[in-house]
């Protein structure tokens, strides 16, 4: 680490820190499940279209409860209570996929999980917008990523380690996940401190604003970004692509944490880039790139898969804490709650669209077809949101 960035890594403040500890530890646990999910799903006779609808409906049910939670957190004198139930349901739910023996119960458990990063995913984000200091939030939002996608690296690493050294059978993976996530849950209920501000700032919260009240430029970014979210699905087709083209079950997860240590390697470079030279700007480089990427792995096979999914990797983790950041910035100081609600209500809803689409097409056409229309999405929806307002407050 240069000297310049061990000197913004000590001026985050301690809660950014620490929700990037207990996400390290959380997609540890998460990692250890999410991408054998499609492994689980063919040993069920199932393929991409049954995997677009577990993960579409998964998305859904979580963001319809996001929207609550962050409205429900603008007007409640502290969001923890709302975070830590979150993380404690996922961290109960997640590993009973383990005992599964039937896909539809794999949806029901995986629904449930994501009812809890629904209770929890707004008021976290809206806790690091409070205790971002100005002039460095997506570098914030940037970090929390990197720490998400190194929890996912090591989560997904101890997977293929316990595989290939033990010969433990999946499910017994799948329910040890349950230690790291027991972790990520004591760190948030008993290390975490919220801003002091927090109070003061929400003793005369404003009503709830439907969606024809949002300000009008993130109205705009949020419609861009559902199409931008349909094209881009869920990102476990990366391992399901993977298995198709012979690849192993350890192999597979090898190049999953290959993934996620691709998009941590730029997530905080890609937050400190949009501070200073703008979100937008970061966002348009960064889906340009998605549509490379997803050019890319519709046609690579063999070893130049691997090439393919660290490019779509570094271009991911790129845009992600500009993405929030964005959110950040067209919204007023009292309804960060809400305006992430809003953020991860739109990105859900298109998740079921999303998921169904490029499993379908995937199915009664190909992997290429599937990767290659959703890279032209990626294209339209980068063109929206470049020819649209620029939306600043």
């Amino acid at each position: 680490m240069s000297r310049d960035t061990s000197r913004v890594v000590r001026a985050l403040p301690r809660v950014v820190i620490l929700l990037g500890l207990v996400s390290l530890f959380n997609d540890a646990a998460s990692e250890m499940v999410v991408p054998l999910i499609p492994v689980w799903l063919l040993a069920f006779g199932q393929g991409p279209v049954a995997l677009g609808l577990i993960e579409g409906v998964a998305d859904a049910v979580a963001s319809l409860l996001k929207l609550w939670s962050g409205r429900l957190s603008d007007r409640l004198a502290h969001r923890k209570g709302l975070a830590v139930a979150g993380y404690a349901l996922s961290n109960i739910l997640r590993p009973l996929i383990g005992l599964a023996t039937q896909w539809g119960v794999v949806l029901g458990l995986r629904a449930g999980d994501r009812v809890g990063k629904g209770l929890r995913t707004a008021p976290r984000d809206a806790m690091l917008a409070d205790a971002a200091p100005p002039g460095i939030s997506a570098y914030a939002y940037g970090f929390h990523r990197a720490m998400d996608n190194a929890g996912a690296v090591l989560g997904t690493l101890a997977a293929a380690v316990i595989i290939s050294r033990t010969g433990a059978p999946i499910s017994e993976v799948l329910m040890a996940s349950v230690l790291p996530g027991a972790v990520a849950v004591l760190l948030i209920a008993f290390a975490v401190k919220e801003a002091p501000a927090v109070r003061t700032r929400l003793e005369k919260p404003p009503p709830a604003r439907p969606w024809s009240h949002l300000p009008p430029g993130l109205r705009y970014y949020l419609a861009v970004l559902s199409l931008f979210a349909i094209a881009r699905a869920s990102e476990v087709f990366v391992v399901l692509r993977a298995r198709t083209e012979g690849v192993s079950i350890v192999s597979s997860l090898v190049l999953w944490a290959v993934f996620n240590g691709a998009k941590a390697l730029t997530a905080g470079a890609g937050g400190r880039l949009a501070d200073r030279h703008g979100n937008r700007r970061v966002l348009l480089i960064s889906w340009s790139a998605h549509a490379i990427g997803f050019l890319l792995i519709g046609i690579a096979q063999a070893a130049v898969l691997w090439i393919a999914v660290i490019f779509y990797g570094l271009c991911a983790g790129f845009g992600e804490g500009a993405e929030r950041a964005h959110v950040r910035d067209l919204a007023s100081d009292q309804e960060r709650g809400a305006a992430f609600g809003w953020y991860h209500l739109v990105i859900g809803l298109a998740a079921i669209p999303g998921g169904l689409l490029f499993g379908g097409v995937w199915h009664f056409a190909s992997a290429r077809a599937a990767f290659w229309l959703s890279a032209a999405l990626m294209v339209i929806a980068a063109a929206l949101l470049k020819t649209g307002p620029s939306g600043a407050r």
